[in-house]
């Protein structure tokens, strides 16, 4: 099971939100290219990078410090990248600056042929994110709720060829409430691409839990505001996580 610290940035800082509540925010650093680098000294094999003005703006606002950070932490150290991705020069470009993979949520589900277009041109390079309330997919910045069912739009986007599935529950992300395993594990069943896990993760409960189910193909998990307010130390985690998929 890969874990994946996430760095929100909203106005060049490192924060967290509460359930994507733009208003409810706490600032953890104000330099997110040196929490970047803390980050990949504790172990981490990959970075999780939001643009969280991006996804209200629906274009880049954060990539100066987003270059930043891909400069730090190197080639070995993998980034993926969310926010106010809407166009293919976007794309382009972040893959330019270093980027590995990008995330798309809004523009997916509004625009699939534009999803379509991105796997063709960047294939090995497109994550796609279904962030879900009761089951249904929300947008633009988790502002908008749509009709669209979850597991349904999952299927249609795996046959665009994309890389894996970033399922965030968004009722429970910021929450530290714990991971919606049911409804994770019910997705990872219905593709055969790689699910990633987000929301709520807060405790060796939750790496417990996540490891448990890794055979139905959730590969990786997102840790945010576990790390940063201390309910989970991430190098014990990974660590721990390595060691029961050695047992298994």
């Amino acid at each position: 099971m890969l874990l994946i610290p996430a760095i929100d940035l909203k106005d060049g800082k490192c924060v967290r939100l509460r359930q994507g509540d733009m208003k409810d925010v706490t600032v953890f650093s104000e330099d997110p290219v040196a929490m970047a680098r803390h980050w990949v000294a504790q172990g981490a094999r990959r970075l999780h990078v939001v643009d969280l003005n991006g996804a209200r703006a629906g274009r880049p606002v954060n990539e100066a410090v987003i270059k930043k950070i891909v400069q730090a932490v190197g080639d070995d150290v993998p980034v993926q990248l969310g926010g106010g991705i809407r166009d293919m020069d976007t794309i382009e470009r972040y893959i330019d600056d270093g980027v590995r993979y990008v995330v798309i949520g809004t523009a997916a589900v509004k625009n699939p042929g534009y999803l379509h277009d991105a796997c063709s041109a960047f294939g090995g390079h497109v994550i796609v994110a279904l962030d879900a309330k009761g089951g249904k997919v929300m947008t633009d910045g988790w502002s908008k709720l749509t009709g669209h069912d979850v597991v349904d739009l999952a299927r249609k986007f795996e046959d665009y060829g994309v890389d894996a599935i970033l399922y965030t529950d968004i009722g429970r992300d910021g929450m530290l409430s714990g991971v919606n395993i049911g409804a994770t594990v019910e997705l990872a069943r219905a593709v055969k691409i790689p699910v990633i896990a987000s929301g709520g993760v807060a405790s060796m409960k939750d790496i417990d839990a996540l490891c448990a189910v890794e055979g139905e193909g959730i590969e990786a998990a997102i840790l945010g505001r576990s790390l940063y307010e201390g309910t989970l130390d991430f190098k014990a985690a990974q660590a721990h996580a390595d060691a029961l998929a050695e047992e298994g």
